[in-house]
């Protein structure tokens, strides 16, 4: 970043990263894209996800993804001064994040109330499946098992059809995104009050908290949600509709639009239909209201489609793949992708963090770290020695 943004909000903020494979790395490199100085303690086989593909000339995308802008620590924390090390790093940090299966980091000597009590400041964020305490807290805490138990995916697939996990680790991402905010909020809180704070961030908790369609459904209608595929379970037209080459994205969500698509697909008597008078009603009759549409965009290609509707000011879209979207000019003149310097790769893609501030987007300054590669100027930097 430059101007009045050239120091990044978390700059002077240090974080000792104890975490691996996804939700810990992806909270802490949310952090470093910040400014904050993440210093990743890994053991010495690396993190998991150094060993999980797609790789080039060696290296983890997965791993480079999230784990830009952090620095690398191989220690082996079953040797008593590797531990004694880690103990004392944790004493000169702002934050410690970790996702060991609960009790686990207790039982190391790296637990929340032995490293809080050393250091009173710090701000100790552990992520786990189920949390750190709770009658699932033991339970195996991968991705797919949060969301089979979250509800989602029992909401989320075609209509008549199986339950549909999501194409992304959304319980992971969604927990390590919480994690970053918490521990943010715990900044704050610490600056006014001087005292650090003790968070705890589950997967499944943070999942089942943006379910909000399905609580509107279950805690208020008492209704059960149900798979209806690519449209919106409570509003219509809300979702694709076939065109001669594929499919377009149509969003409608009150009586203004409805009556503009009525007349753009030649049907202009649709928003007089009783059937169609309401949100609500035209979500009970959607098949019928499906096919009303359907038979104007079948005899369109996607694009023509999507120029119609646009040029009528309705909410549209084609379905793009990842390739194309971040190859969109949007995606450019946003800097959805960046380019970082590995020390092995170059220059490689990086996907930071998202928000603007001031205009200017803060990105970490450089790629993942080499496996150990910063464990002298650490030490130095903190002013510690490795011991036997």
């Amino acid at each position: 970043m430059s101007g009045p943004q050239s120091k990044k909000p978390l700059a002077g903020i240090r974080v000792l990263d104890l975490s691996r494979v996804l939700a810990g790395p992806y909270c802490t490199a949310l952090l470093a894209d910040l400014g904050a100085e993440v210093i990743k303690l890994e053991p010495p086989a690396g993190d998991d996800y150094r060993h999980v593909g797609p790789f080039r000339d060696g290296e983890s995308a997965l791993f480079m993804l999230n784990n830009r802008g952090k620095k690398s620590l191989a220690l082996d924390l079953k040797q008593p001064g590797d531990l004694a090390l880690a103990q004392a790093i944790a004493a000169r940090v702002d934050v410690v994040v970790e996702n060991f299966r609960p009790g686990v980091a207790a039982r190391l000597g790296l637990g929340a109330e032995a490293l809080r009590a050393a250091n009173p400041r710090l701000i100790y964020c552990s992520i786990s499946g189920f949390g750190q305490h709770g009658p699932f807290r033991d339970l195996p805490a991968y991705d797919l098992v949060v969301q089979a138990m979250s509800g989602l995916m029992a909401a989320t697939g075609e209509e008549g059809g199986a339950p549909l996990k999501t194409g992304e680790s959304i319980a992971d991402l969604i927990a390590g995104l919480f994690g970053s905010w918490s521990i943010m909020a715990a900044l704050v809180q610490r600056n006014a009050t001087g005292t650090g704070a003790t968070l705890d961030v589950a997967m499944y908790d943070a999942l089942f908290s943006m379910l909000t369609t399905s609580h509107a459904q279950h805690l208020f209608a008492g209704e059960l949600p149900q798979r209806v595929g690519n449209r919106h379970p409570l509003s219509t037209p809300f979702g694709c509709f076939a065109t001669a080459d594929g499919q377009v994205v149509i969003a409608v969500l009150n009586a203004k639009q409805f009556t503009t698509l009525a007349g753009l697909i030649g049907a202009p008597e649709a928003a007089d239909d009783p059937r169609f008078a309401s949100d609500s009603s035209r979500t009970a009759h959607e098949p019928a209201l499906k096919a009303l549409i359907e038979n104007w965009s079948r005899g369109l290609t996607t694009e023509e489609a999507v120029a119609a509707l646009s040029a009528a000011g309705l909410p549209t879209a084609p379905i793009w793949d990842i390739a194309r979207a971040a190859a969109s000019g949007h995606a450019e003149a946003r800097e959805l992708v960046s380019r970082l310097p590995h020390p092995v790769l170059g220059q490689v893609p990086a996907v930071g963090q998202p928000v603007r501030f001031d205009g200017e987007k803060p990105v970490a300054a450089n790629a993942a770290p080499r496996l150990g590669g910063d464990i002298e100027a650490v030490l130095q930097e903190l002013g510690l020695e490795r011991t036997a």
